[in-house]
C-alpha cells in the first residue's frame, strides 16, 4: 500500500481523503455548475460515492491518485486536484499516462486555488514520475480549466468525443521528451 502525501502551498493543504470529507465531497459532485462540464449532470449521493472510493482507491494500484484540497485558512474541504488511470474508452487512449484534473467548490471560484493546487500536484507528480506523460481532457467551453491547463505547460494534442461530448485532449511531456 502507497502512502498519500500532504502537500502544503501557501492556501492550501493537499492531503489524503478522509471519511468525513464525504459529506462535502457530495456537495460538490452534486453542485450544476462543478458538473456542467464533467458530464453535465450531477452526481447523486451514490455516484459521488463511487467516485470518492475511486479517488482514495487509485493510491493503492498506482502510488498516485487524487489529493483531497483543504483551504488552510478555514479547514474546509473545497475540491480535489491529481491523478487517475481512468481506463476511458476514449480515441486516442489515455492508458499509459497520468490524467491530471482537478474541481474546486464554486464559492472558491475566481482566486486562483485550481492553480495553486495543480501546481503543487504536477510538482509533486514530476519528483515521483518524472517519465510518465501528463494529460488531461476538457471540454472546449471550460475556459477557466483550459486556461489552469495551458498555465502548466499543457499543450492541446487531439479533439475527440466522450460520452458523446466534444473534449480537447492536452498533454504535458517529460521533460526532455518534448516533440
Amino acid at each position: 500500500m502507497h502512502s498519500v502525501p500532504t502537500i502544503e502551498t501557501e492556501r492550501l493543504f493537499l492531503r489524503p481523503y478522509r471519511r468525513d470529507d464525504f459529506p462535502s465531497y457530495c456537495a460538490l459532485f452534486g453542485d450544476e455548475e462543478v458538473t456542467r462540464y464533467t458530464g453535465g449532470v450531477p452526481y447523486t449521493r451514490e455516484q459521488s460515492w463511487t467516485r470518492f472510493l475511486r479517488q482514495v482507491g487509485m493510491w493503492h494500484y498506482f502510488g498516485f491518485g487524487f489529493f483531497a484540497i483543504q483551504d488552510k485558512q478555514s479547514g474546509a474541504f473545497i475540491g480535489e486536484a491529481g491523478f487517475h488511470e481512468a481506463h476511458r474508452q476514449i480515441t486516442p487512449s489515455l492508458e499509459g499516462t497520468m490524467e491530471t484534473g482537478w474541481a474546486i467548490s464554486p464559492k472558491n471560484h475566481g482566486r486562483g486555488l485550481a492553480t495553486e493546487a495543480v501546481t503543487a500536484a504536477l510538482a509533486w507528480a514530476d519528483r515521483q514520475f518524472p517519465v510518465l506523460r501528463k494529460t488531461c481532457i476538457i471540454e472546449p467551453g471550460n475556459q477557466a480549466s483550459i486556461n489552469v491547463a495551458l498555465k502548466h505547460g499543457f499543450k492541446e494534442f487531439w479533439r475527440t468525443t466522450y460520452n458523446g461530448r466534444p473534449m480537447v485532449m492536452f498533454e504535458r511531456r517529460p521533460k526532455g521528451s518534448e516533440t
